[in-house]
């Protein structure tokens, strides 16, 4: 099926942007923790972290997801912005297991893979109360759109070049759009409304779901019916 788990490898140059996403977040901020963590199995561990002085989360630290009590937990379940100003002053969050770190404060908002399944969460921490500005929220909503567009198209990139499955197979499960898409039965090309063929990667990003009809593209109808090609 189309919701089964996709392995998300990211590519160098993804890492680095996330990694400056992080570092600019901490930077105007003032605050010692910029993190994106990811679910992993049954566990959630820092996959990014802000290169910024007195940041305790180093890449690679991990927990057990279920009954953790960390806030990304509670984003990830929600999938909802999470404010705690400050968790030494709320009952719900005084004993939540970032406090043995000193990190009092948070602000987190989830990241989803395409097929609205959880990826992690992007947040930021510090080490005193903090109620956190609007400009940094709408800054982080920005790097959480920003970095969901890496995932979707990741993730289109994985589906299209896993080998185990023909292209067609994933069409066929791609379901639920108003309508039908005329798919090029040679090159896979897919034609908008307004009788434009794109590339299926390009197509898929920005319409993740879709069922598909047959068709030949201009291109293709030049290429393997010449004589019909002259005549049209």
């Amino acid at each position: 099926m189309i919701n089964e788990k996709i392995e998300i490898v990211l590519p160098e140059n993804i890492m680095e942007n996330w990694q400056e996403i992080l570092n600019i977040l901490s930077h105007t901020a003032n605050i010692p923790a910029a993190l994106i963590m990811r679910l992993r199995d049954a566990d959630i561990e820092v996959f990014v972290s802000s290169q910024s002085e007195g940041n305790p989360y180093h890449p690679g630290d991990s927990a057990q997801f279920q009954g953790s009590g960390l806030y990304c937990e509670t984003v990830i379940r929600t999938q909802n912005k999470l404010l705690v100003p400050d968790a030494l002053a709320d009952d719900n969050w005084k004993n939540n297991p970032d406090i043995k770190l000193n990190m009092i404060s948070y602000l987190g908002f989830p990241l989803l893979l395409p097929s609205k399944q959880p990826f992690g969460t992007i947040c930021v921490l510090d080490n005193k109360r903090n109620e956190y500005s609007k400009t940094l929220e709408n800054l982080m909503l920005n790097f959480k759109r920003l970095i969901e567009t890496h995932l979707e198209m990741i993730y289109v990139n994985a589906v299209l070049g896993d080998k185990n499955k023909r292209l067609t197979d994933y069409l066929m499960e791609l379901q639920a759009l108003r309508g039908i898409v005329p798919i090029c039965a040679n090159c896979k090309n897919i034609r908008d409304k307004e009788d434009n063929w794109h590339p299926i990667e390009h197509y898929l990003i920005r319409h993740p779901q879709a069922d598909f009809s047959h068709s030949i593209c201009p291109a293709c109808m030049k290429k393997l019916y010449p004589e019909f090609e002259k005549s049209s």
